[in-house]
């Protein structure tokens, strides 16, 4: 191949790729706009419900959550984002029972790899799509997500229902009487042939 031949292959070439890319910038231009004008939109503002962004202990009412303070999301954390501390006391019955002190987590360390939430097996933490955690010192990033004074929820017992069984009459058999007739009128025959003979 020539160099002449080189030079227009090599011309063609680059105009049709610029006509190519010019034709998606030409296309794009047109396309309805996706971009969030945050933070002038902030009411209308939707954010999925599947977005984890902050670790959140949910309350009650009565200020009672439902960590039991076992330590598993603590130890499924990969990277050491929880620290649980519970402390022992006795409760009424002189039993021990152990209590949630202290739930931290820290923000600035978590991969929301939402493994803590999934190995909870009293579903006491879930993360919620709140997304405006910037703060200007990592230390405001180390959060304590349970409220303070609160307790454990305790879980109310279930009263079975007694089953009555059902009560099953037994019948007893009842004799049946035996037909007599017959046999008083088989002996009235016998009594009445000699009679006959005679005459």
């Amino acid at each position: 191949m020539s160099s002449v031949s080189k030079y227009f292959s090599g011309l063609f070439t680059g105009i049709f790729s610029l006509l190519k890319g010019m034709s998606v910038t030409w296309k794009e231009l047109w396309t309805p706009k996706v971009t969030q004008q945050y933070p002038e939109n902030r009411d209308t503002l939707v954010i999925s419900e599947r977005f984890r962004c902050e670790l959140v202990m949910p309350h009650d009412e009565n200020n009672e959550h439902a960590c039991t303070a076992c330590g598993i999301c603590q130890m499924n954390c990969p990277n050491g984002t929880i620290v649980v501390t519970s402390q022992m006391i006795e409760t009424e019955d002189g039993k021990k029972k152990k209590i949630l002190d202290t739930h931290q987590w820290d923000l600035g360390m978590c991969t929301f790899c939402n493994l803590c939430v999934i190995t909870c097996p009293s579903d006491a933490i879930k993360f919620e799509n709140t997304f405006e955690n910037a703060v200007f010192t990592r230390s405001k990033l180390v959060q304590k997500i349970n409220h303070e004074g609160s307790k454990l929820r305790e879980k109310k017992k279930e009263v079975k229902p007694v089953e009555t069984k059902p009560v099953v009459e037994v019948k007893t058999p009842v004799a049946e009487a035996k037909p007599v007739v017959e046999e008083k009128a088989f002996e009235e025959v016998k009594h009445e042939e000699p009679k006959a003979e005679k005459e």
